[in-house]
């Protein structure tokens, strides 16, 4: 019994240094700011974990939604309107919203998207990523035919073109002010006096 509480003592002690540890290197380094890049320690555990948390089962599942032009078109007008507020048009995360957080999304033109199995993306895409940005897209009564087709459009961002990213560009969400300026814009060009 005493060999377990000085265990459990230990234990403990361990954790409060531990703590101590990270808090001391938090305020050194300016905190837990979502401005600074994520240290490689942190992007190894990070990509570990997520490797973890995703069943085996879904990592060797199959896109069974065939590749075409239309598929393509689809995919990239759901993800110019549900991802690209993140992630940008072109897949580089280059955002407003992405660079405010932490971590930062992903480059998906790159290995580290590109080399995860069409299953583990899928996953992703369904089920989000705890603790990130990424939220879950999926429920459960969905057949997930949206995300398998979103997995073959990220397949295609490595060779997404200017003209692509362009057309996307009237793809994306618009806020009020601009749906306020278009609106004035085409009642100028049917002929009303132009707004002050």
């Amino acid at each position: 019994m005493r060999t377990l509480l000085r265990m459990l003592a230990c234990l403990l002690l361990l954790a409060v240094v531990a703590a101590l540890a990270v808090a001391a290197w938090a305020r050194h380094t300016g905190g837990f700011s979502a401005r600074t890049a994520p240290t490689p320690l942190e992007t190894g555990l990070a990509r570990y974990t997520r490797s973890l948390a995703i069943p085996a089962s879904a990592k060797s599942r199959q896109n069974p939604v065939g590749d075409s032009s239309a598929v393509q078109h689809e995919a990239m007008a759901h993800y110019a309107d549900h991802c690209a507020s993140c992630h940008a048009n072109d897949g580089s995360g280059d955002t407003m919203y992405g660079k405010g957080l932490y971590p930062k999304p992903p480059d998906l033109r790159l290995a580290a998207t590109q080399n995860l199995s069409d299953g583990e993306l899928f996953f992703i895409i369904q089920n989000g990523v705890r603790l990130t940005g990424m939220p879950a897209f999926g429920s459960p009564n969905d057949d997930g035919t949206d995300s398998w087709k979103l997995v073959r459009f990220i397949r295609h961002l490595p060779k997404i073109t200017p003209t692509e990213v362009e057309e996307m560009n009237g793809m994306n969400p618009k806020g009020p002010d601009e749906l306020q300026e278009e609106k004035q814009e085409q009642e100028f060009l049917n002929g009303a006096p132009a707004a002050k």
